[in-house]
């Protein structure tokens, strides 16, 4: 006797790409090796008094070492040569001043100018070194492996508007300040998984005036401040009554919360752009590693975006 089942297949949502010229280009357009020198790089390539060359100068290293995936010593002859086929007659900074200038280095990351936008925080793991994938399934892990977390804050157009680099140890929930506090302009809505779901990281989403909380609650949650209380209500409560009205599939739904998967995006974009590694040791060179790295996301976001609707 044959046994039969009714199989439901989850119909995924299908989205177009509506301006697929444009994004084309964008897409040619990263991988271009047309270098632009400005006209007065002269006056801004050298440093004055203490170093040698100037911050702008060595940022500008690092962002080329980054975007072609260099070592420092490639990077310093990639530099030369490009130097000696434009004509420029300006020296390069050896490795060892490469590295050196790395660690004491404060590399801002450039945004936008917005008076109001949203924020949505995401974390990823990235290797400072250790063996690759395949050996660790196939040998298991050694001691030396080692991780660095990075934490990443976008708007829902895709810009990286924060960053911020931790251990791998470190809680996803107690870099939510400094996230915030790196961004000037008034935030209406937070969007993040559940591990932003405590009571430290509401408490700074409402002393940043934050409006529109998008945490799912744990699903033990409990009801903070009851109805009969004269205080305003507490956002998890009102995210915690709506679910238990309805479900938690719906409050997501109705809610936005989804619009978190964008940090994923952005996520993914930054490893197959850079790869998983770590190129610095140091926490300070780690940092402005991945500033350098999210600027030039941010840059790639610029010369153009995929603009997607859904096909119903």
């Amino acid at each position: 006797m044959n046994k039969t089942k009714d199989i439901t297949k989850h119909n995924k949502n299908k989205y177009h790409v509506k301006n697929w010229s444009d994004y084309n280009k964008a897409l040619v357009q990263r991988g271009s090796l047309t270098l632009w020198f400005s006209t007065d790089i002269e006056t801004w390539w050298y440093g004055d008094g203490h170093d040698t060359y100037s911050d702008r100068a060595i940022e500008t290293m690092l962002t080329i070492q980054a975007i072609h995936r260099l070592p420092l010593r490639a990077t310093v002859g990639f530099v030369q040569s490009i130097f000696q086929l434009a004509g420029v007659g300006l020296s390069v900074p050896d490795y060892t001043t490469l590295s050196r200038r790395a660690e004491k280095l404060c590399v801002p990351l450039r945004v936008s100018h917005k008076e109001v936008t949203n924020l949505i925080l995401d974390s990823t793991g990235i290797k400072v070194f250790g063996e690759g994938e395949w050996k660790v399934r196939k040998h298991g892990w050694s001691k030396r492996r080692t991780w660095k977390k990075v934490h990443i804050g976008i708007d829902s157009k895709g810009e990286v508007r924060a960053v911020a680099v931790t251990g791998h140890n470190v809680h996803d929930s107690t870099v939510v300040d400094d996230i915030l506090s790196q961004e000037s302009s008034q935030m209406t809505d937070f969007y993040g998984d559940g591990a932003y779901d405590t009571w430290d990281v509401y408490h700074s989403l409402l002393a940043h005036n934050v409006k529109g909380f998008h945490i799912p609650p744990q699903k033990n949650a409990k009801i903070h401040m009851h109805g009969n209380t004269k205080r305003a209500p507490y956002p998890r409560d009102e995210n915690l009554r709506v679910i238990r009205k309805s479900t938690r599939k719906r409050w997501k739904e109705r809610s936005g919360y989804h619009t978190r998967s964008l940090g994923e995006t952005v996520m993914y974009r930054y490893k197959t752009t850079f790869g998983e590694h770590m190129s610095f040791r140091t926490d300070s060179r780690q940092r402005n590693e991945v500033t350098v790295k999210c600027n030039i996301l941010n840059t790639f976001h610029f010369l153009g975006t995929p603009l997607s609707y859904l096909v119903t």
